[in-house]
């Protein structure tokens, strides 16, 4: 089976390269990487693009309405990532999820970064300048098959630095006033965040655009994420970030705090543990990029993608002593 790719990146010499460059929409065949003679960017190739994957998209049809009933997740990779990397955890993330049951499909959007851990700074002004990219070209392109009676819902799951490519292109989008501005994101979920916590607080000026066209924003965070501690090292801030410490008390409730921290920390000191959740072994970073590859995380994005059961009853979940936070568990029985 195929995946849908959208690559913001620089095309030179027939190859991608780790530079902003104008939108192109990607048919990735199995087992391959992506090439820019994999997709185009005129109209007529895009409305292809959009056509076969909304039909992947399609797992039924609404009783009510007669209408298609759909899910798109677009997953936004962190900095750091090759376009190798992008598809291995493009393709695990796709993988967990078909094997819990979900029915959707996976957009990848890769915005140009490259794979050295010392271009921190340089990926992050890269992800400022190609954020937009993710409204005005993917975003927009699916609010305009959006009809009150529209089923397919679009979610966003964002890892580490793609976290702040979401909450800049959201903002960005805003301020530009287009055309098109009552898109909303149905599920919007971030793993190992690459943002200031505090910057998530309700009324921030920088996040209101997140809470404003979205449902629901799910943080899955980690006190034993070691990433994101260098990284705080690597911008020359102190801030610390929503994927280390979680969601602020005066975040919007409408949001949703998930500590793994107890589970990750449990994962990382049991061999069979790691057999039982973690079967084809970690996919990079063991503290921050763990969520690949992991069926209890998978389990709980997969009902958090659902939304059939209240976020306080999820079986992958506890409650904590905090307003709308949960603690990751192993669902009972397992």
């Amino acid at each position: 089976m195929s995946d849908f790719v959208v690559s913001a990146r620089r095309i030179r010499q027939g190859a991608f390269i780790a530079e902003p460059g104008p939108s192109r929409f990607l048919i990735v065949d199995a087992e391959q990487l992506p090439a820019p003679e994999q997709g185009r960017t005129g109209v007529t190739w895009i409305n292809a693009w959009l056509q076969q994957m909304l039909a992947e998209a399609v797992w039924g049809v609404d009783e009510r309405t007669g209408a298609n009933r759909g899910d798109i997740l677009i997953f936004v990779h962190g900095y750091n990532n090759s376009p190798a990397e992008l598809m291995a955890h493009h393709r695990q993330l796709k993988s967990d999820l078909h094997a819990v049951g979900w029915k959707g499909v996976v957009v990848s959007f890769d915005w140009p970064c490259d794979n050295k851990a010392a271009g921190y700074l340089e990926d992050r002004h890269d992800a400022k300048q190609s954020a937009m990219q993710l409204v005005t070209d993917l975003i927009s392109l699916l609010a305009t098959r959006q009809t009150p009676d529209c089923a397919i819902n679009t979610h966003i799951l964002a890892h580490s630095m793609g976290a702040y490519v979401v909450r800049e292109a959201f903002d960005d989008a805003d301020d530009a006033r287009l055309d098109n501005n009552s898109w909303m994101i149905s599920q919007l979920c971030f793993i190992g965040a690459d943002i200031s916590a505090q910057s998530l607080n309700e009324g921030n000026a920088t996040t209101d655009s997140l809470y404003r066209h979205s449902m629901r924003l799910t943080n899955y965070f980690s006190l034993g994420d070691s990433v994101l501690k260098l990284s705080n090292v690597k911008r020359a801030g102190v801030a610390p970030r929503a994927g280390r410490i979680g969601l602020p008390a005066l975040a919007p409730r409408s949001s949703a705090n998930v500590d793994c921290s107890l589970y990750h920390q449990a994962l990382l000191q049991s061999a069979a543990l790691q057999a039982a959740d973690q079967p084809s072994g970690f996919h990079g970073n063991q503290s921050h990029s763990w969520f690949f590859g992991n069926r209890v995380f998978t389990l709980d994005l997969f009902e958090t993608l659902k939304g059939d059961l209240d976020r306080s009853i999820l079986p992958t979940r506890s409650p904590s002593l905090t307003e709308r936070s949960f603690n990751l568990i192993r669902p009972a029985g397992t």
